[in-house]
């Protein structure tokens, strides 16, 4: 077990590593910050200040080893705009993107994973199709569409609901709906496949001829097992908490993390992006070690199966 929770820390590492790597080369390479912020008519003299200030004007490798030693010793950057630590502008965010991400997660998970489980306990039922149509309604509609429709209604149409801000909860109520019901859709079609799946295997059957209650066929052995792929798209969705309101946090001008990212690209403000990016790893990586962690709680094999797992 030991050795199990070492390699998924090393390939952890590797993983923030490679995310820091590729983003500051890549965020180099897409452009001249000092023409963004000093803008193309500056006198050639400020432009070139502004590179030297900013270290802009030296070779990238040399831009790279400064970058990665101001890391290690917890210094994650300066904003090109106002001068103010990165990680400070980007902390600021990230208290308001919860306020939209958390409420959407319990949503999903309230919605999605219920409706998925009834669906496939009543196959081929009205609630069955009905819960199969929003699925697909939630897998082909784009978050974008879904909120323009949902300001249209809830907002022009019927005036109950506020378009944008974040000045009060019912500022967040189109937003979390808006998350939450893309997610719980994915939820609904991935546990319903996930039952079926499990549902038509022998020791089901074989559990239920033995004279057990349905009820208890499903408790015991068939949600255990069919937790594990919803626990796989559950992890997904932990782990872009950071990220995955970009989209919306834009159409409803939600002051988060997402329309922050989209400033600050758009801005060229590299220290903000690259935190921003670093962020969303270090979530991403956290939540699927969770899962990994969680895979072997559901189901032992993965776990004995692992290096050093037996042990």
């Amino acid at each position: 077990m030991i050795r199990f929770i070492v390699s998924r820390l090393a390939r952890a590492v590797m993983t923030i590593f490679l995310v820091m790597t590729f983003s500051f080369i890549v965020l180099r390479l897409s452009g001249d910050p000092a023409l963004i912020i000093m803008s193309p008519d500056a006198p050639p003299e400020a432009i070139a200040a502004f590179r030297k200030s900013w270290g802009l004007d030296d070779p990238i490798w040399l831009q790279y080893f400064h970058y990665f030693a101001a890391v290690l010793e917890g210094e994650m950057g300066r904003s090109m705009r106002d001068g103010r630590p990165a990680l400070q502008i980007v902390g600021e965010r990230i208290p308001t993107t919860l306020l939209l991400t958390l409420p959407a997660l319990l949503l999903k998970v309230s919605i999605g994973i219920p409706s998925g489980v009834y669906a496939a306990l009543h196959r081929n039922s009205r609630i069955d199709r009905l819960v199969m149509s929003f699925a697909v309604f939630g897998f082909t509609v784009p978050s974008f569409v879904l909120a323009l429709v949902l300001v249209l209604v809830f907002s022009v149409w019927l005036g109950w609901l506020p378009t944008s801000g974040a000045d009060s909860w019912r500022h967040a109520i189109l937003p979390v709906v808006t998350l939450g019901l893309g997610g719980a859709a994915v939820l609904a079609r991935f546990t319903r496949s996930a039952m079926l799946e499990i549902l038509g295997q022998p020791y089901i059957r074989t559990a239920s001829a033995k004279g057990l209650a349905w009820s208890a066929v499903v408790r015991a052995h068939a949600l255990p097992n069919a937790a594990i792929p919803t626990i796989t798209v559950l992890g997904f969705m932990v782990g872009s908490l950071l990220a995955g309101a970009v989209v919306v946090e834009s159409v409803f001008a939600w002051p988060g993390v997402g329309r922050l990212l989209v400033v600050a690209v758009s801005n060229r403000d590299l220290a903000v992006v690259q935190v921003i990016l670093l962020l969303v790893a270090l979530t991403m990586v956290a939540a699927n070690f969770m899962v990994d962690l969680a895979y072997g709680i559901f189901d032992p094999r993965i776990k004995q199966a692992a290096p050093g797992g037996a042990k």
